[in-house]
């Protein structure tokens, strides 16, 4: 696979020629000027400086839960049962569709509607190196997952949990600039190991400031393993971070402001696809759909990526390609010698609309996706503004730099 993020000599090239490109294309100015974030989020200031007191990048006591299991590697996938049954129809295009038992982010219905009663969490999870964070503990029991960058070539996830509480989450990492926009769609509470002070700053002005979990509350532990870079041995007990959001009465159910659409049936206009790539550079999606289960399965980097806590695949329902404007914040992350900086802080701007190819079924569906208030979730629609609806079930959001549709490879 070819990627312009494996040949150096043309990055910068392309990165300059991508900035002049959005600078000049009426489009991108358009969603710059008529979609910004609500100002509920505060000022940009890189010159601010003060951190909450009570946040702290990292937390010193040791796990009082057990760590995650140690993986033993396994030689193939573990399909799902292949269902022996006809499944029931099931189309669920408004709030009150779902009814008092059905989940919000999946259209799943729950054995116990009590679940429902407590928050969603959001945790932000290692995807790099991946010789210290993979796998990942929980991931598959995530509602949604969004992938996105960091620092233009490396990924990493913010994975949101409902009705289901795996045994660990983890490793836990820093939070981005998204997050302040993550937990706001969803009404979520977030995990996440601290983060660049000024983001911090951010995320403690804005209107997610009491959902937040601070890294030392209860619910986060380190895992003892010396060859492990300690920024990769941070975890979470998703038990622990309800304890935290109940002593700050806190643990109530989401307040949500609209919905995304689920069908059994899909929706026609589609593409038959089974296998397609999202090139982050530096990390490398593949997904593959199989029929028998109904659900994509991924590797990641050439590998089989799997749940640490299970073992097995990490697999989704519906894998959702978001395109969204990339831009550099004024948050200086790394700088040189002389005190220039040569890395900022990714800006992504999922807010207001773009471009979505959404995989479901074995189809591939292209559209639009649409977040016209800050508390609002993703919704899609075809380009005649038609409701595309996902299939019941997880979701993998891959957020991708709007302008380089060389992120998403359709293989077969």
């Amino acid at each position: 696979m070819t990627s312009l993020f494996k040949r150096p000599h043309l990055l910068w090239l392309t990165l300059i020629i991508l900035l002049v490109a959005c600078q000049n294309d009426p489009s991108a100015q358009a969603v710059a000027n008529t979609a910004a974030p609500p100002t509920a989020i505060i000022e940009n200031s890189a010159t601010e400086t003060a951190v909450p007191p009570t946040m702290v990048p990292t937390v010193t006591s040791q796990p009082t839960n057990a760590a995650p299991p140690t993986l033993t590697p396994l030689p193939s996938p573990t399909p799902a049962p292949t269902a022996t049954s006809t499944p029931e129809i099931v189309t669920l295009l408004t709030m009150e569709d779902f009814g008092q038992d059905r989940n919000p982010f999946t259209g799943e219905r729950v054995e116990d509607p009590s679940v429902l009663q407590r928050r969603p969490i959001a945790c932000k999870l290692s995807n790099y190196p991946g010789k210290y964070t993979r796998p990942q503990a929980g991931i598959n029991d995530a509602d949604i997952v969004y992938e996105h960058i960091t620092l233009w070539v490396i990924s990493r996830f913010t994975a949101i949990f409902y009705d289901t509480l795996p045994p660990a989450i983890g490793p836990v990492r820093s939070g981005r600039l998204i997050d302040i926009e993550i937990p706001a769609m969803y009404d979520s509470a977030f995990c996440f190991s601290g983060s660049h002070p000024v983001v911090s700053q951010r995320m403690f002005r804005s209107d997610i400031a009491g959902q937040i979990i601070r890294p030392n509350e209860e619910g986060y532990y380190r895992i003892d393993n010396p060859d492990i870079p300690s920024e990769h041995t941070f975890y979470a007990d998703p038990v622990g971070l309800h304890n935290a959001l109940a002593i700050r009465d806190l643990d109530h159910p989401p307040q949500l402001r609209n919905n995304m659409a689920f069908s059994t049936v899909p929706p026609d206009g589609g593409q038959a696809v089974t296998k397609f790539t999202v090139d982050f550079g530096d990390v490398v999606a593949d997904w593959e759909y199989q029929p028998e289960n109904n659900r994509y399965w991924r590797w990641t980097d050439g590998e089989i990526h799997r749940d640490a806590n299970t073992q097995e695949q990490v697999n989704f329902q519906n894998v959702v390609v978001v395109f969204a404007p990339h831009v550099n914040s004024d948050i200086c992350v790394y700088a040189n010698e002389a005190g220039e900086c040569t890395n900022f802080s990714v800006e992504i701007q999922i807010w207001g609309s773009g471009p979505v190819t959404i995989f479901r079924d074995g189809m591939m569906y292209e559209g639009i996706w649409k977040r016209e208030d800050r508390h609002h979730m993703l919704t899609f629609y075809t380009n005649e503004g038609e409701v595309i609806p996902l299939q019941i079930g997880n979701s993998m959001f891959e957020v991708v730099i709007r302008y380089w549709s060389n992120q998403l490879i359709i293989n077969e």
